[in-house]
């Protein structure tokens, strides 16, 4: 699947909004990827999760690491065409772990799968939870890197949609963007 493929597919399923967004960073944006919108379908979750699969077949993936809420359906969809094993970070006291006996093996190679990245922090999380028992992270993909390739996590990146969006400080915004209303449609 080619990057304007995926990104059509966000267009003909009014995932891909225009507006004036808040970002989980705090951020606000033009834009704003709902990819709850076009994950509802399941058959373009199956063609997203194979094209991200065929990205990183061959690094030896033993298990998809997701954080919930955003990368739950694309990262066990990832897993699933990797033939892999699937566990998940979820928050707890606003920080997110892994529970439910989920449990990493030292050198288990793990890839973590993010549906939207723009700073990375719930991706970078989960990097950080995989190491810390003491896992191996192969890299880290996504269905939208809303960073143009600016983000280091210290792992390679697998996106299929990577863009340029601009994003503003609340107290820098432009004028035509102060101008509306914010909204925030996404997870808090």
């Amino acid at each position: 699947m080619t990057h304007e493929e995926a990104l059509s597919l966000f267009r003909q399923t009014g995932a891909l909004l225009d507006g004036h967004f808040i970002l989980r960073s705090g951020r606000h944006s033009r834009q704003f990827f709902q990819c709850a919108l076009a994950l509802q379908q399941m058959p373009l979750v199956e063609r997203f999760g194979a094209a991200l699969a065929a990205q990183v077949r061959g690094l030896g993936i033993e298990t998809v690491v997701a954080p919930a809420m955003g990368g739950l359906v694309i990262g066990q969809e990832v897993a699933r065409q990797l033939g892999c094993r699937f566990l998940f970070a979820e928050k707890e006291n606003g920080a997110l772990v892994m529970r439910r006996g989920f449990r990493i093996r030292p050198g288990e190679r793990c890839l973590v799968v993010e549906d939207v990245v723009t700073q990375g922090g719930r991706a970078l999380e989960t990097v950080r939870i995989v190491q810390s028992q003491d896992g191996t992270v192969v890299g880290v993909a996504m269905v939208v890197d809303r960073s143009d390739g600016t983000l280091d996590l210290g792992v390679p990146l697998f996106p299929l949609i990577r863009l340029q969006v601009e994003t503003f400080d609340a107290s820098a915004l432009p004028p035509d963007l102060a101008a509306v209303p914010a909204v925030k449609p996404g997870s808090t």
